[in-house]
């Protein structure tokens, strides 16, 4: 039997906790918990705890960590470091699983180096016996990295990170309706000491006039600059200018720029009305977001695998997440780059630190660059590129819009907005849109443009007479289902009328998540944070009544992935979709599972149901199944969602998404265009220039929606393979069901180091 303990220090981390303690229970570990931190693991005794699984229920939705933290100094000397490892000895725990930034992961690296030297010093003092120095010859340490600032290189995300975004946004989405009303600018600084990651992803994710990042201090002279776009976004029309700074923001010679600089310099040379917001700790708290509690959830159950597949040559390693995948890194690589980013910004090597911060930094900074700091050409393009909405309306859609309207005119386009989707442009509601009239809807839900479910087909007569008596050469279909369909049907009609034969993009936005040719739709995860918080609500309901069942009923058509996800966010005990089919003796061995579970000190259960899971296992009759099943032990309550997961404003992540996406689809059709041109006009009939823009694992891909084709379901409206199937197991273990964990696919050991060029005298 293995012991694995915890040591834990950082916000956001329950969810890691949780699928550490259940997965290693689960595998047949003893799991210890360490309180306080490093301070916990060097003074032992109560700070060193058995856990169970009931001792991790009821945590998911609790910021911070419920087994506390500390920083120790202590730990920092070798005499500590010895009685940690005295600690662990006499307990038998060999696998030590640390959650926390770079300086606690380094520390706990130490420690492994240093393990055998410390047993040796440990047997010689008397401490510990030959036997027992023998039994715990070697140590084996994975990390999980918890940092608000996002600041350890080799993860796209660190735990914690989306939860503070979501803190940032509420509070930015607050002050620019205020700012609004009375004209003014604001001023926000967000944490990142040495990190400029919540800055940059909160400038995108409400369209900023500035952000100041340590990573990339502004040009000498930039007071004159900032001062010019305040002024030229007021001239446009704009009622409020919003500037961002990070805590660490720093000049070009060092100075440190504060909010107070830069109020005083707007408030001298502009006589703007100008307010600052210093956010502080309010970052650090709250309620974690679904994006994280899955993150830790993936990523404890992955640090387990790691310390169960450790040998003795293998080195320390950190779980991170790369695009959608789990990656194992090395630990010392990982703190490498992580400081040469810090030496590269102190030797004024800026552009090698956004490089080093790793790819997705760098497309967020790109990204940021391109919208917020280039103003629109005089000389046009001659092209006029429309875009619409298709399908159900769903936050994050706007975003996408305001990104690629604004990306549009910056490459000298005419931009056509088309109201009410393929039926708006069958009927000629296409008109310009300027720079100004998308201003503010990066936090907008819903669609501004309107939108139909309406499919071109019995219409394409019509288009393609509007397509011409407008002049449009491309298109941008922003939507679900029915974009990606009405996209194949404008290609399927290009043998039959040529003003189809433009390059046209489709980027994936519905809360159902099902467009083929992408892991991720726009508008996805805001409604999987309204379920998961709607779930929360719904179980602590249940906290003073006990014995309680809820059955929730979601949207997402056929798609299961709202359930599972919100499944594996909010801790349900199943969550049943079509493509995971069940019959009634599954349901059979659902309910002998909670009234099982009514008997231990968690006497509550949540089940999750898809709307179109199962024709004849409808919401109704699961719930009369579970009431006259429970009758005396446990009582139920059902809710529909309903259309609450369509609405609300865009979480952080769909905000930086939809950016991101519209973007890279003007981009694309602007280098098309070129291709496309010839003999004074464009012609565009091959495969690949009508294509899906999506994210697939590590990045954005543009895929033919023709090859798509034979990749969808077009019956049930669903790709036939989709990636998040192989994480339901993960939710069935965490609710205590006994089945096999499919590891197929574990993480394998990658390498992130970067050189760094050597610096020049």
């Amino acid at each position: 039997m293995k012991h694995l303990s915890f040591d834990v220090s950082v916000a956001s981390m329950n969810a890691a906790v949780r699928a550490t303690v259940r997965v290693g229970l689960y595998t047949g570990a003893k799991v210890y918990f360490v309180h306080e931190g490093y301070q916990g693991l060097v003074d032992g005794g109560e700070n060193i705890r058995p856990a169970t699984w009931e001792s991790v229920s009821m945590m998911l939705q609790l910021g911070g960590t419920v087994i506390g933290s500390a920083r120790c100094q202590d730990f920092r000397v070798r005499e500590g470091r010895m009685k940690a490892a005295c600690n662990l000895v006499k307990l038998g725990i060999t696998n030590l699983c640390v959650i926390g930034g770079d300086g606690s992961l380094t520390g706990a690296n130490q420690f492994r180096t240093e393990w055998s030297g410390l047993l040796a010093d440990l047997v010689r003092a008397g401490k510990i016996t030959q036997e027992e120095a023998k039994k715990s010859s070697h140590l084996n340490i994975v990390g999980m990295v918890g940092s608000i600032d996002n600041d350890f290189c080799g993860t796209d995300m660190t735990i914690g990170t989306d939860s503070a975004l979501h803190r940032i946004i509420e509070v930015v989405d607050a002050i620019t309706t205020t700012a609004q009303s009375h004209q003014r600018t604001f001023i926000l600084e967000v944490m990142g000491r040495h990190c400029g990651y919540l800055a940059l992803v909160t400038a995108l994710a409400c369209g900023a006039d500035w952000v100041f990042i340590p990573e990339m201090p502004p040009d000498d002279g930039w007071e004159e600059h900032l001062c010019r776009r305040l002024a030229d976004q007021r001239a446009r029309g704009s009622r409020l200018n919003v500037i961002i700074v990070a805590e660490g923001a720093m000049s070009r010679a060092g100075k440190p720029i504060s909010s107070e600089d830069i109020k005083k310099l707007v408030t001298d040379r502009l006589g703007f009305d100008t307010r600052t917001t210093i956010l502080g700790h309010v970052q650090r708290g709250g309620t974690p977001s679904a994006f994280d509690r899955i993150l830790g959830s993936r990523m404890g159950v992955e640090a387990v695998m790691a310390l169960l597949e450790a040998t003795p040559d293998t080195p320390a390693c950190v779980v991170s997440l790369s695009g959608n995948q789990a990656v194992r890194l090395p630990l010392m690589e990982c703190v490498q780059v992580t400081k040469d980013v810090t030496a590269a910004m102190a030797e004024g090597k800026y552009d090698e630190a956004i490089k080093l911060r790793g790819k997705s930094f760098e497309n967020n900074w790109n990204t940021y660059k391109l919208l917020a700091h280039i103003n629109p050409p005089d000389v046009k393009s001659n092209i006029n590129m429309a875009i619409l909405n298709i399908g159900a309306p769903c936050a994050g859609m706007n975003a996408a819009v305001r990104a690629a309207v604004r990306m549009g005119l910056i490459q000298g386009h005419t931009m056509l907005a088309v109201h009410d989707g393929f039926d708006g442009l069958a009927h000629g509601q296409v008109e310009p849109i300027n720079w100004t009239a998308v201003s503010g809807w990066t936090g907008k839900g819903g669609s501004m443009l309107g939108t139909k479910r309406t499919l071109p087909a019995e219409i394409l007569e019509e288009i393609s007479q509007n397509i011409a008596k407008f002049n449009i050469h491309a298109l941008v279909i922003i939507g679900g289902f029915e974009a990606y369909v009405g996209g194949l049907q404008l290609v399927q009609a290009r043998e039959k009328y040529e003003e189809m034969c433009i390059p046209m993009v489709v980027i994936p936005a519905t809360v159902s998540n099902n467009v083929p040719g992408s892991d991720f739709s726009i508008g996805a995860d805001t409604a999987l944070n309204t379920i998961t918080s709607t779930c929360d609500r719904i179980k602590q309901s249940a906290a003073g009544t006990k014995r309680r069942v809820f059955i929730v009923e979601t949207m997402g058509g056929y798609c299961g992935y709202l359930a599972t996800m919100a499944g594996l966010a909010a801790g349900a005990d199943a969550a049943y979709i079509y493509e995971d089919k069940f019959n009634i003796k599954d349901l059979e061995v659902n309910v002998q599972h909670l009234l099982q579970k009514m008997k231990t000190t968690v006497k509550r259960g949540l089940i999750l149901r898809n709307e179109n899971c199962n024709a004849n296992y409808t919401t109704d009759f699961i719930f009369n199944l579970y009431s006259e099943e429970g009758k005396g032990v446990f009582d139920c309550r059902k809710n529909v969602l309903g259309h609450m997961q369509q609405g609300g404003t865009p979480t952080p992540f769909d905000r930086n998404f939809g950016t991101k996406m519209g973007t890279k689809s003007v981009l694309w059709l602007t280098d098309k265009l070129k291709e496309c041109y010839r003999h004074g006009r464009i012609f565009a009939n091959t495969q690949d220039s009508a294509c899906v823009l999506g994210m697939k694992k590590r990045s954005l891909t543009f895929q033919p929606l023709a090859e798509l084709n034979g990749e969808t379901d077009f019956e049930h409206r669903i790709p036939k393979t989709q990636w998040w199937l192989k994480i339901r197991p993960i939710m069935k273990i965490l609710a205590k069901y006994n089945i096999k964990l499919d590891t197929s696919e574990h993480a394998d050991m990658e390498h992130v180091i970067k050189k760094r060029t050597p610096l020049t005298k």
